[in-house]
C-alpha cells in the first residue's frame, strides 16, 4: 500500500530541530497521533539511529511540534511539544521546549495563522498548552517575510541567523507548576535534601519555571561543573545516578507515582542539572571560556545524556533560582549584580535575565527573557508507512 503523506516543516530553534506540523494536519486521536509523529521520527529505534526518520537521534533533535489557532481570547496559537524517546515507544509531552519556542513564532506567521507587519516585529502571543502558560515571542519582520538571516549568535548553534527575543510570563505560576503542590517551590522549600538510596543525600532545589527542575552542586556528583559531553555520557555510573537523582526528585515534585515510574514515562521532564562556581574550559566549539566571563558554569542533562549546550527551559529555570534567594544556584551568585545571568555551558556561554519581586514575604518572577534564533530548513511532506496504525483501532 502506498504511504500517507503530511505536510510538515522541519526547522531548527534555538540550538534545537523538531518537525512542526499544523495541528488540522494531524488526527484528533491521541494514541493515533502520537503513532504517526513517533513513525515520522524514527522511534522506537533499538540502534539509537533513527535513521529510517526525521530524527537526529539526540535529545535536542528527536521532537515534535504541534500548532493551530489558540482557544485563548488572550493568545494567538497554541503550541504542543513532544520529546520524542529515541530508543522506547514513547512521546513525553509533560514539559516545553524553550529552545523550539523560538521556531513557533516563525513558523505561525509563515502558516498564516498570526498576522504580522510588513516590516517591523511581529508580536506572537503563544499559549504553552504543555505546561498552560503564556509566551511572547518578539519575531523580526522584513517585506512581509520572516527575517531568518542576520549577525545574532548563539554558541551551540554553527551560523549567525536574527535575533528572536522570548519573554516567558510567570515562569514560575503556570497552572502546570502547581500540580506539584506548589507555584515555584512544590515543596515549599528552596533547598530540599534528597535522600536517594544507593546514592546518599543531595541538597537539590526543586523548582518549576518554564519547565520542571533540579539543581544540584556539580560538587555533590563529584564533578566540577566544567565538565564536557564525552566526559559525561561515557560514564555509565554517573549516568545512572543522575537520573536516580532525577527520578527520586520528581517524585518529591509530586510528579510521579514512583521512581521508576518517572524513569519509563517521564524522560523529558524534570531535567536535573549541575551548577558550580566558574571553571575554565574549551568549550566544544573551541572557544575559551574564562572563569571572568561568566557568573556560573552549569551543565543539563536532557533525555538521559549532557545537553550539547543549555535547554531553553533550562536557563528559564537557572535564571529564575539565581534570583531568588537561597536556592542552590543563588548561593553560588549571591552578591552579584542582579537582573542577567552568564554562564557557561558545553558549547560556550549564554545570557539570561528574570524579574524577581517579593510580594508578602514571598519571592515571585514575574517575567524571564532571552533571545534565541531559529531558521526553516525544509518545507514539504513527511510520508508514513501504511502500517503504522495497525492494531490501534
Amino acid at each position: 500500500m502506498a504511504q500517507t503523506g503530511i505536510k510538515a516543516t522541519y526547522m531548527r530553534g534555538g540550538t534545537s530541530k523538531g518537525v512542526f506540523f499544523r495541528a488540522d494536519s494531524l488526527p484528533s486521536d491521541t494514541r493515533l497521533r502520537d503513532a504517526i509523529l513517533l513513525r515520522v521520527i524514527g522511534s522506537p529505534d533499538p540502534y539509537e539511529k533513527q535513521t529510517d526518520g526525521m530524527g537526529g537521534a539526540t535529545s535536542s533533535t528527536s521532537k515534535v511540534v504541534v500548532i493551530g489557532p489558540s482557544s485563548r481570547a488572550d493568545c494567538d496559537i497554541d503550541y504542543l511539544f513532544g520529546a520524542v524517546s529515541v530508543k522506547e515507544p514513547v512521546i513525553d509531552w509533560s514539559g516545553n521546549c524553550g529552545n523550539l519556542t523560538s521556531a513557533v513564532g516563525p513558523y505561525a506567521i509563515a502558516q498564516g495563522l498570526v498576522a504580522a507587519p510588513e516590516n517591523g516585529i511581529a508580536t506572537v502571543r503563544i499559549w504553552q498548552a504543555n505546561i498552560n502558560a503564556t509566551i511572547i515571542a518578539h519575531v523580526p519582520m522584513k517585506d512581509g517575510q520572516v527575517m531568518e538571516e542576520g549577525d545574532f549568535e548563539l554558541d551551540g548553534v554553527t551560523f549567525p541567523a536574527a535575533e528572536i527575543r522570548i519573554e516567558f510570563l510567570d515562569p514560575g505560576g503556570s497552572e502546570d507548576a502547581k500540580e506539584g503542590g506548589g507555584a515555584m517551590f512544590p515543596t515549599g522549600h528552596p533547598i530540599d535534601e534528597l535522600d536517594v538510596p544507593g546514592y546518599g543525600t543531595f541538597g537539590a532545589t526543586l523548582i518549576n519555571a518554564g519547565n520542571p527542575a533540579i539543581f544540584v552542586d556539580a560538587e555533590a556528583l563529584g564533578l566540577k561543573g566544567n565538565e564536557m559531553q564525552a566526559r559525561v555520557n561515557g560514564d555509565a555510573a554517573l549516568l545512572a545516578k543522575c537520573e536516580a537523582i532525577r527520578a527520586h526528585a520528581a517524585v518529591r515534585m509530586g510528579l510521579g507515582a514512583t521512581p521508576e515510574e518517572v524513569t519509563a514515562q517521564r524522560p523529558h521532564t524534570p531535567k536535573l542539572a549541575f551548577v558550580s562556581l566558574p571553571e575554565a574550559y574549551v568549550a566544544s566549539s573551541g572557544k575559551q571560556v574564562t572563569p571572568e566571563s561568566v557568573d556560573i558554569n552549569a551543565r543539563i542533562l536532557s533525555m538521559g545524556k549532557l545537553h550539547h549546550a543549555m535547554t531553553g527551559t533550562g536557563a528559564v529555570a537557572l535564571a529564575v533560582a539565581a534570583a531568588i534567594p537561597d536556592t542552590v544556584v543563588n548561593r553560588l551568585v549571591a552578591g552579584k549584580a542582579s537582573g542577567q545571568l552568564r554562564f557557561g555551558h558545553p558549547s560556550g556561554t549564554m545570557a539570561v535575565g528574570a524579574e524577581a519581586v517579593q510580594r508578602d514575604g514571598e519571592w515571585t518572577v514575574t517575567k524571564a527573557i532571552m533571545s534565541r534564533s531559529a531558521r526553516r530548513l525544509m518545507d514539504g511532506v513527511v510520508y508514513v508507512p501504511s502500517d503504522v496504525t495497525a492494531g490501534l483501532s
